[in-house]
């Protein structure tokens, strides 16, 4: 049984001889290593092509916007997991990275998405975005990339990525489009949704060229240099348990309880 397409088995991103290893046309030894940073390196492996030093800034400062945000809840599994698994580094990370999603993480590719539509819908780009705007409150679904539980008023990060994006000259009309965006969502919720970093970040990189693609890929490979400090400190400063035991502390037992039953009375 054949499963999937029938097309040519064969990659372009890499292959090696005992002597050589070329990655993406270029000798590893020879042309990257020491040579590049690894920020240049993933828009190499991502793309088939070396970044400009424009694209790797850009590149950069998505990495590093979205690389830390306290104890999320991917941290928060990373770290319960390390403190139950010790001896399984990779699980913790792996753990971390399961939980990031359409809520967590993820929403950065969707925004670009959402972007991308409003832009490829021609004609009025506010018209374009009203459409669209309503279709997705029409089916009940979130606006990616825009509202914040915590960065209410103003998501600080959306503000520095605008600033990076004219220091760079590549303040295009996918950043153009969010702002608008920004501007059309009260008209339709009847509410204030701020530009969020999920989606300032697709804004900043489709402007730099970056494809839509990877676009989930860059706040995970962030996330994952934070998801090791985290596990780091757990092995220092251990916290996994007492997480698990402030989340017992506030959630209340709801369900039936059988004769005789007393609950145990927290002390004070």
């Amino acid at each position: 049984m054949k499963i999937g397409p029938n097309s040519t088995r064969q990659t372009n991103i890499s292959t090696a001889t005992p002597d050589q290893i070329v990655i993406r046309g270029k000798d590893l030894c020879a042309d990257l290593i020491g040579k590049i940073s690894f920020t240049q390196h993933t828009w190499l492996l991502v793309t088939g092509a070396m970044p400009t030093e424009t694209q790797t800034r850009a590149l950069d400062a998505a990495l590093v916007a979205i690389a830390e945000h306290g104890l999320v809840p991917s941290v928060q599994a990373a770290r319960v997991t390390y403190a139950a698994a010790p001896e399984a580094v990779q699980g913790a990370v792996a753990a971390g990275l399961l939980g990031c999603g359409s809520v967590i993480l993820g929403a950065a590719e969707a925004a670009g998405a959402f972007l991308q539509q409003c832009i490829d819908a021609g004609g009025d780009r506010r018209a374009a975005i009203h459409k669209v705007v309503s279709e997705l409150r029409s089916e009940k679904k979130a606006i990616p990339g825009y509202g914040h539980p915590y960065h209410k008023a103003h998501d600080p990060r959306t503000g520095r990525l605008i600033e990076v994006a004219r220091e760079l000259g590549i303040f295009g009309e996918h950043f153009e489009t969010a702002l608008l965006a920004e501007e059309v969502i009260p008209e339709i919720t009847g509410r204030k949704l701020v530009l969020n970093v999920s989606g300032a970040i697709p804004s900043l990189l489709l402007d730099a060229g970056y494809p839509l693609l990877g676009m989930k890929g860059v706040p995970i490979l962030a996330r994952t240099a934070s998801l090791i400090a985290h596990i780091l400190e757990e092995r220092q400063n251990p916290i996994g348990f007492a997480l698990t035991e402030a989340g017992s502390e506030v959630i209340s037992y709801s369900g039936e309880l059988p004769d005789g039953f007393v609950p145990q009375k927290t002390e004070e």
